[in-house]
């Protein structure tokens, strides 16, 4: 994806972010991510979990952006949308698969997190990532088949 993309996830990620936080309590806005020029899914979660009834809140209080886009809501799923630096440090300790703007990719354990960077072990050599070049990141589901 062209780097305007990724501008244009962070242009709507901080113009949905505190509309759906300030109106839906304990709802947490993940991730906006494009899907096609047309589309775009809000990645939410919430500690009682994420269902339908919720999916179906989050998608009426963006009304105004459905004239010129088609909305998903969804929930975290099995690779958790990682972007904010308070998600990456409550995900210390975890596996993270990271893609950065200049197209740089990383997978590794995470072992540190502050407002400016991450830091990722990746076969043991760490490497220090800003947290404004991150456009992907995920929380990955050592668990699950990946």
């Amino acid at each position: 994806m062209a780097t305007g993309t990724y501008d244009r996830e962070r242009e709507l990620t901080e113009a949905i972010t505190p509309a759906v936080e300030s109106r839906l309590p304990g709802v947490e806005v993940l991730a906006v991510e494009l899907l096609s020029p047309a589309r775009f899914c809000v990645y939410v979660d919430h500690p009682d979990g994420v269902d339908f009834t919720l999916c179906e809140r989050v998608t009426r209080l963006l009304d105004d952006y459905r004239s010129d886009w088609t909305i998903d809501v969804s929930s975290p799923g099995p690779d958790r949308p990682v972007r904010r630096p308070e998600h990456f440090r409550r995900a210390i300790g975890g596996t993270v698969k990271l893609k950065t703007a200049d197209a740089k990719r990383l997978r590794g354990m995470l072992v540190a997190a502050d407002d400016r960077a991450v830091t990722v072990s990746v076969d043991g050599t760490p490497h220090e990532i800003p947290v404004d070049e991150i456009v992907r990141g995920n929380l990955i589901d050592e668990d699950g088949a990946q």
